[in-house]
């Protein structure tokens, strides 16, 4: 599931929270758009509709990310609770967190 692409020189579970999310920021494709990730604020309405096609169009933009691993690995560690994350809604992560646990993350992916 990780993009041919990425090929970190460092184990990322080793870099500073601050460091990930900082190469999150330079190189992350959803810098262009973060409120497609995030959805629109608490004072804009969005339909469900509405928001299984922001996920989808989100989910296919983090497909092609050159920082794809970095998302996953500071979605994981700061469990993300909203948002779309490496390719993974909060929920979706949730399970693959409670299957790392449970080591089981080959029959969750």
């Amino acid at each position: 599931m990780i993009p041919s692409q990425q090929k970190p020189n460092v184990h990322l579970a080793a870099l500073p929270l601050v460091d990930v999310l900082s190469l999150l920021g330079e190189q992350g494709e959803c810098k262009y758009d973060p409120d497609l990730h995030t959805g629109p604020d608490a004072f804009e309405p969005e339909t469900l509709l509405e928001r299984q096609a922001r996920i989808d169009a989100a989910k296919d933009i983090c497909d092609s990310c050159p920082v794809w691993a970095a998302c996953l690995e500071y979605a994981l560690r700061t469990k993300q609770s909203d948002g779309v994350w490496a390719g993974h809604t909060a929920r979706e992560l949730a399970a693959l967190r409670m299957a790392s646990r449970s080591g089981s993350l080959g029959e969750a992916a």
